[in-house]
């Protein structure tokens, strides 16, 4: 175990945190406070999720900012509905096969994960104002909502332990020439752990977005400086790129888990891995197993590796590329591939199905409100600082949210101008699906873990009856399929048993056990507030009272946080 690790030990425990007023789960206590006294002062679950976005770029900008994308899911309880926004950008129009081919970028020769081209415009400003525009209260202006990240950001903060350690692990990045990384850095430093830290670039960047609104991020002097460090460094994005970008309100997609319905966010984003793997789940006794056993692991991981490959092939920009989202999510298609699944023997084969037949750093947070309204929300600048590139003044790292494209012609998810790339932002919620009722708002960030976290997630609760912070607490597995190795690997957190490790060796898996200390990021970080506790085989009378239980994952530094009226 390195140095880092065996500093980063996991022996505590949390209670769920039960309230009956507002309530916010995210991973930055400053954060999670913020979006309390949001609500305090009047403002709706939107309201506050836009000032917790704001606050971890401040707190957290190793994961998350305006340099980003975010993607959105809003319960409505006056309606019983649930809304989507996908906020992700799109490739330059400049930008093309043929260009990078030119430049001697190939599908075998890939762009570096941190080359300007890997630039997408970045969504989430747009998104922020988007979802306060369409959901918020209408009582808080966006200055409102703002001012509190505005202030950490001139005043400072004493930065928090998993934050820092993120931060010195890529600081190289943004020690680069030619990147203006050293507005995040302290005497060309990553801050350390309890260390202060000022920002007031960002704060004069969400200034300007108050005052001026999208104009004020995507024109004028702020859009000029992102295409400036994106073009001095290679990239090929232009002014028009940012000044025609819009939020895209979407259609949530979902399926029914044992009287549970799940909600996930459609293609662009990878959260049709989550309904394809609990609508196989389905043909299986998982319960029966025991959880986290041996033969728990074996079909869930062969179940994730059947949907992620098919995900990986089929999930693009439906808007260029017809995503066959009713066909994967078809019983036919379901039953076909469970069959596939050998329960004693692990699969070796990544090849994606065919549904026409006939016969993988982020922050995730979400903010439920007294009026029983909830935000899912997920922001990201994909990896550590994403490229590392800081637009001048601006105080926030650019995303490489474009290292998620092919550069194979024959990919459905092919580079190409103006196109939105494979995305693994997911948000989450599930509602009765007899009632409509909201039974929970969650979400696991965390790269290509996310959809794996969710099942995880959500059989912990349905099948094993555990409460929400149980529910994130509980040690997790990670499939990957390696492309330097050619196989599959599966990674197990420390804790799970080594019979079972051993088991799941002569089943054939390919096993990476004990995943120890901070390495335990690979499994993400999630949040979760349910309505009740629904999760009970027998549930408590509470007098017609709405409890909200939360939960927040101990791999990060967050809390959720709840009081009560």
């Amino acid at each position: 175990m390195s140095e880092a690790n065996a500093e980063l030990h996991f022996i505590s425990r949390r209670s769920p945190i039960v309230c009956t007023g507002g309530c916010v789960a995210s991973s930055q206590p400053l954060a999670t406070n913020i979006g309390l006294d949001i609500l305090k002062k009047g403002g709706n679950a939107a309201d506050a999720a836009v000032a917790v976005a704001a606050a971890l770029n401040v707190t957290e900008p190793t994961s998350t900012g305006l340099g980003g994308d975010c993607f959105c899911l809003y319960f409505n309880a006056e309606n019983k509905q649930i809304y989507g926004l996908n906020g992700s950008g799109r490739c330059p129009k400049a930008l093309s096969i043929e260009l990078l081919k030119e430049q001697g970028f190939t599908e075998e020769s890939p762009l570096p994960s941190n080359h300007a081209h890997t630039v997408t415009v970045p969504g989430a400003a747009a998104a922020w104002i988007d979802t306060v525009s369409l959901f918020g209260s209408k009582q808080l202006s966006l200055l409102d909502i703002l001012r509190p990240a505005i202030e950490l950001a001139e005043n400072g903060f004493p930065v928090s332990e998993v934050s820092a350690y993120l931060w010195k692990s890529s600081a190289s990045l943004l020690q680069t020439p030619n990147n203006n990384g050293a507005e995040l850095l302290i005497c060309g430093k990553a801050p350390e752990h309890g260390q202060f830290f000022k920002n007031p670039f960002l704060a004069n960047t969400f200034k300007m977005l108050s005052q001026f609104g999208k104009k004020g991020f995507y024109e004028g002097w702020i859009a000029e400086a992102i295409v400036k460090v994106i073009r001095s460094n290679g990239g090929a994005m232009g002014l028009n790129d940012l000044a025609s970008h819009v939020t895209e309100e979407v259609e949530p997609i979902s399926t029914i888990y044992k009287g549970i319905k799940i909600w996930e966010l459609p293609p662009n984003g990878q959260g049709i891995t989550v309904l394809m793997a609990l609508n196989l789940l389905q043909h299986f006794q998982v319960k029966d197993m025991g959880h986290n056993s041996a033969e728990y692991i074996h079909i869930i991981t062969e179940v994730l590796k059947l949907c992620v490959t098919d995900c990986f092939w089929y999930c693009t920009d439906p808007l260029v590329d017809p995503v066959p989202t009713a066909e994967l999510l078809s019983k036919a298609y379901t039953e076909r591939q469970a069959k596939r699944i050998d329960l004693q023997r692990a699969s070796g084969t990544k090849d994606h199905g065919n549904p026409f037949e006939t016969g993988s750093d982020t922050v995730y947070f979400t903010v439920v409100d007294p009026q029983g309204n909830a935000c899912s929300f997920i922001n990201s600048n994909y990896k550590n600082f994403g490229t590392g590139l800081v637009p001048e003044n601006c105080g926030f790292t650019l995303q490489n949210r474009g290292s998620n494209f092919s550069l194979s012609p024959r990919h459905p998810n092919c580079l190409a101008p103006g196109k939105r790339p494979f995305h693994t932002l997911i948000p989450a919620m599930a509602t009765a699906a007899d009632t409509r009722d909201l039974l929970c708002s969650f979400g696991v960030m965390g790269g290509f873990m996310q959809p794996q976290g969710h099942v995880q997630v959500v059989l912990n609760m349905t099948e094993f009856e555990m409460n929400p912070q149980q529910a994130v607490d509980a040690l997790r597995f990670y499939v990957e399929y390696s492309t330097t190795d050619h196989k599959w690997q599966l990674y197990l957190e420390d804790g799970i048993l080594k019979d079972v490790a051993e088991s799941l060796k002569a089943k054939g898996h390919d096993v990476i056990w004990p995943v120890c200390g901070h390495d335990r990021s690979i499994f993400g970080r999630g949040q979760i507030i349910s309505r009740g506790d629904w999760w009970r085989s027998e549930k408590l009378p509470n007098n017609n009272n709405v409890v909200w239980w939360a939960g927040s994952d101990p791999r990060g530094d967050g809390c959720a946080m709840g009081y009560c009226i």
